[in-house]
């Protein structure tokens, strides 16, 4: 994958994939059966970088390009698909929006404790009846009361939440203002009402905390604002359409990590007195493999180009998500198809990363949602 790289992105994804290799993948089968991350992991990525891709070196992080934020989910994603998902929702979704739009006193209180390794960052978006509609379904609620903000409602599936020093949340502070009517506030998790629910049982990323949040009568001084008021539904857009760039990133990683292993399984198995990657049916299904994931990776890395540039990029980094995501399920199904009957069993780790791709073409937008930001944009082009 280096040939679309310059010197210093190459360099980027060599120290990363050997960190990966070494302090991430061989734990990646425990993250899965503990529910829980790999914390001397995670602790270590302070020192590469990692915990701080979008943050200003001045507070500890490194703010690198979106190329190169783009290479870190996909190494992140062959190595360990829990921890991809959480370090994609601490940097894109915890920190970047403190970084876009926290006052100096937000900044200096929270970016360091984000990057200390000792926790991990979070946004809260999704309600019980707010998912693809966030502008229709997101009812939580900050009643302006003088010197503070009372807030109350309920957050669903949230990354992290448990983990971080502070929460960053979606809510309306004007029910009758329509998207002008949202803003982002900060909230720390031990703040008197706030309750943060187990972690949910799911089908994949089961290292990755996603969890309920209830809010009873929060009080959070006037300050916690994030940005503007009125301004949170426009925030959530653009840290979205950045997020689809991590997300499509962290798809590539997990199909390059399954399409590794079915190579790998695919030139030691025998059948017919050859190894099977020697009959033309496995052949086609590692060249359309091949082919899907560079097209993926272009795609990505382009948005993630536009991006670095100041361009536009809505459209490119949901046509990068889409293709990506999508092409995670199929080569994940082909590996577990070229395994046969191991490809079920938990002794091969093809079966962990398709449990933990399926979520990529619901989360950060669903493929139907993608769909529809593509045409609306070509519509717009056209007009």
């Amino acid at each position: 994958m280096d040939f679309d790289l310059s010197p210093e992105h190459a360099a980027w994804q060599r120290l990363l994939r050997e960190f990966c290799e070494a302090e991430v993948k061989p734990f990646a089968a425990e993250v899965d059966e503990n529910n829980s991350l790999h914390w001397d992991s995670i602790r270590k990525m302070k020192d590469v970088g990692l915990l701080g891709l979008d943050v200003p070196e001045v507070y500890g992080g490194i703010e690198i390009d979106a190329i190169g934020v783009a290479i870190a989910m996909e190494e992140l994603g062959r190595a360990c698909g829990s921890t991809a998902l959480s370090l994609a929702a601490h940097n894109g979704l915890g920190c970047s929006p403190i970084v876009r739009w926290g006052t100096q006193a937000q900044k200096d209180k929270y970016l360091p404790l984000l990057v200390s390794g000792n926790y991990l960052g979070a946004l809260a978006l999704t309600e019980p009846g707010a998912g693809s509609d966030l502008a229709g379904g997101v009812q939580t609620f900050a009643q302006d009361d003088g010197d503070a903000w009372v807030i109350n409602g309920s957050k669903a599936w949230i990354t992290n939440a448990g983990i971080s020093p502070v929460i960053t949340v979606l809510l309306r502070t004007d029910r009758d203002a329509g998207t002008s009517g949202f803003s982002m506030i900060l909230v720390e998790p031990n703040t008197p009402g706030v309750s943060i629910g187990k972690p949910e049982k799911k089908m994949g990323l089961k290292g990755s905390p996603t969890v309920m949040i209830g809010f009873d009568n929060v009080r959070v001084p006037k300050d916690a604002l994030l940005g503007t008021p009125g301004d949170g539904f426009r925030q959530t857009m653009e840290i979205l359409d950045g997020g689809r760039i991590g997300i499509g990133a962290l798809s590539i990683g997990l199909a390059q990590a399954a399409y590794e292993e079915a190579i790998r399984y695919a030139s030691q198995r025998r059948a017919f007195g050859k190894p099977i990657i020697a009959h033309q049916a496995i052949q086609w299904m590692i060249a359309d493999a091949t082919v899907e994931i560079e097209a993926a990776r272009l795609l990505v890395h382009q948005s993630a180009w536009l991006r670095a540039n100041g361009r536009p990029f809505s459209k490119l980094a949901a046509m990068g998500k889409l293709k990506a995501t999508e092409v995670a399920e199929k080569v994940c199904h082909d590996s577990i198809q070229i395994h046969g009957s191991y490809g079920y069993s938990r002794e091969y780790p093809v079966e962990r990363i398709y449990r933990d791709q399926r979520l990529m073409s619901i989360g950060e937008g669903t493929s139907e949602i993608q769909r529809l930001v593509i045409a609306r944009r070509v519509m717009e082009e056209f007009s």
